[in-house]
């Protein structure tokens, strides 16, 4: 599964339970504690829902790792048992390495269910798309309704003109501490009234004749949605809802944050009007549910009056609003530190394991390395916890694939013992696959190829080199630069697809390498090189540190010659190769037939 979709429905689910918590907690506290409150309290579960926030310690991280390893464990151990224990790896590793390797190897898997196993895997590494597709297409979707409704709005406007109403909307809009104009006008279509508008607001109000009572509340209450920018707020509620399609928590919360949107609207109004205006603030209420009509509500809008279902208990609120006192703000406080904690704490699915995929790997592959971080299980049921005495069977036994389930399960002191022997017994194969399952950053990488490099370890710093990122290479390539150090510049431009710039480091040591030879007397034509007039036959030119050789072997040559260098890799001199020296580098049958063996070949150059 994708592992941006494993996080998202981690967080689906932790941000369900949070709804859940509140909504258990609102049959006992909604009358006890402020509206408002109760209204921007939801900003938590919101957050919870589309930031993949997790703290250190949290509730579900490592369930969510655990279920997701002990399937996977599951189902491979039924296909390929582990062994009971480390005495008894040495008969069946060899078989069982086997039955790894045709397990990794979609070539040699040719089973009937094998297409089957494709499709399954298919789906569920594109399911991510099944729902991007569905919750871009619930948001375009309201957003077209919005705009839809937004034009339908604007084509019916008429600016109200009366003075004295616009200078009532001038009062109340001071009164709120709304310094930005505020537009007013009159739909004959509609029949409550709402507010329209992100950065234009503008009140609209139903073609009804509306009491001169009543227009002082309506006013002050589409003014609070915009002074505390309710829009903005439920079009956040809306793309959560559209990326949490699939929880049906979610819709849930939906819904009670437009009820308690209002709730809390009518809170703030009385709040500035004072609580002996409460009588007439509902009877405005009484009178616009009055006159709705059959009106479909829309997302974007904010209106007085949204449901008729809610009248009674808003009419309720509004009779029984009181200011709260400083012990039930109190309480207010701890409750709010108390769910943002919770928040925290529930967790997710931790990032690092959801990414954590060794790059080049199948799916399969990245199967079997999640079940080596989880300890083998013998016929007993008893977990074996001895993997350092796991890992050193495994080794003498040979088996790649079981030493890579091992190894990650090594504390570092173990993993460094082991790295070192590979590094000193020059088993490359081995150390390949311990370097891949540590972190990219682990301190041991660079103190191996700090070694590597020191020790002139090409082929073992060119497996560390995979494990580094651009702007370490870089640095690597920039070191290798100034000590001249050809064999790990030329690695390190492959690493970094750097060939333009090999091609140009290549062509300019040709031309600083054929200057130091003219210096010492040794030309070279095309091919072939010359010393003091003579053809040569072999020329043999290698560094004092081992990191670069030329070896050339023309079978007209007549004499064979070595290049003689210092420990700074300066040339020194030129001597004449002996029959023993040319035993040595070729063998006697290749130097007996040496001109035989060479006719007609083209002759090598190698670094």
């Amino acid at each position: 599964m994708n592992a941006v979709l494993k996080i998202f429905l981690s967080m689906s689910v932790s941000g369900g339970l949070l709804i859940l918590a509140l909504l258990l907690g609102k049959r006992f506290l909604k009358d006890k504690i402020s509206r408002q409150w109760q209204y921007y309290i939801w900003l938590v579960v919101i957050l919870r829902l589309l930031l993949p926030l997790e703290a250190d310690i949290n509730l579900l991280g490592k369930p969510y790792q655990a279920m997701e390893q002990a399937g996977t464990q599951a189902a491979l151990i039924q296909q390929h048992p582990l062994p009971n224990a480390p005495g008894d790896v040495s008969a069946p590793a060899a078989g069982l390495e086997r039955d790894w390797e045709n397990a990794i190897d979609p070539a040699e898997d040719l089973t009937e269910a094998r297409p089957l196993r494709d499709i399954g895997s298919l789906l569920a590494n594109h399911i991510w798309l099944l729902w991007l597709t569905a919750a871009l297409g619930l948001l375009i979707r309201k957003i077209t309704i919005y705009q839809s409704f937004i034009r339908y709005i604007k084509a019916g406007l008429t600016p109200v003109s009366d003075i004295e109403i616009l200078d009532r909307l001038s009062i109340a809009a001071e009164q709120t501490g709304i310094k930005k104009p505020v537009e007013l006008c009159n739909h004959p279509l509609i029949s409550s009234p709402l507010l329209i508008g992100f950065f234009h607001p503008c009140i609209v109000l139903p073609g009804t004749v509306i009491s001169q009572n009543d227009l002082p509340y309506i006013i002050m209450h589409e003014l609070t949605h915009y002074k505390r920018r309710d829009m903005f707020y439920k079009w956040l509620v809306q793309v959560t809802v559209c990326l949490h399609w699939f929880n049906p928590l979610v819709h849930l919360m939906s819904r009670e944050i437009t009820k308690a949107c209002e709730f809390s609207c009518d809170e703030a109004v009385l709040t500035k009007m004072g609580c002996a205006n409460a009588q007439d603030y509902g009877k405005t209420l009484l009178n616009a549910m009055a006159a709705v009509k059959s009106y479909k509500e829309n997302p974007g809008a904010v209106t007085l009056s949204e449901n008729k279902r809610l009248l009674k208990e808003r009419l309720g609120a509004i009779m029984n609003f009181r200011k709260k006192s400083k012990m039930v703000w109190l309480l207010t406080g701890v409750l709010t530190l108390c769910i943002i904690s919770g928040a925290s704490f529930i967790g997710i699915y931790p990032a690092a394991a959801a990414f954590n995929q060794t790059p080049g790997k199948s799916s399969k592959t990245s199967g079997l390395a999640e079940a080596a971080k989880t300890p083998a299980q013998g016929k007993t049921g008893v977990f074996n916890k001895d993997y350092a005495s796991q890992a050193e069977q495994y080794y003498e036994a040979g088996s790649l694939p079981l030493f890579e389930m091992t190894f990650p399960r090594l504390d570092e002191s173990e993993q460094r013992k082991w790295l070192e022997k590979f590094y000193a017994d020059d088993n490359a194969a081995f150390f390949s696959v311990a370097v891949s399952e540590l972190y990219t950053d682990a301190p041991l990488i660079a103190e191996l190829a700090e070694k590597a490099y020191k020790d002139n370890e090409i082929a073992i710093f060119s497996i560390l080199a995979d494990c580094m990122d651009a702007a370490e290479l870089e640095l690597w390539l920039d070191r290798a630069l100034e000590d001249d150090n050809w064999s790990f510049q030329s690695m390190l431009f492959d690493k970094l697809n750097m060939d333009d710039e090999k091609d140009a480091k290549e062509k300019e040591w040709d031309e600083q390498q054929l200057a130091e030879y003219r210096a010492a007397g040794v030309t070279k034509d095309g091919k072939k090189y010359y010393y003091q007039g003579q053809l040569v036959n072999i020329f043999l030119d290698i560094r004092s540190d081992g990191s670069f050789y030329t070896l050339d072997m023309n079978a007209a040559g007549t004499i064979n010659i070595k290049i003689i260098r210092n420990t700074d890799n300066k040339i020194t001199g030129v001597a004449y190769m002996t029959d023993e020296e040319v035993v040595e580098l070729l063998g006697d049958d290749e130097r007996d037939d040496l001109q035989e063996i060479a006719k007609g070949r083209i002759p090598r150059q190698t670094r």
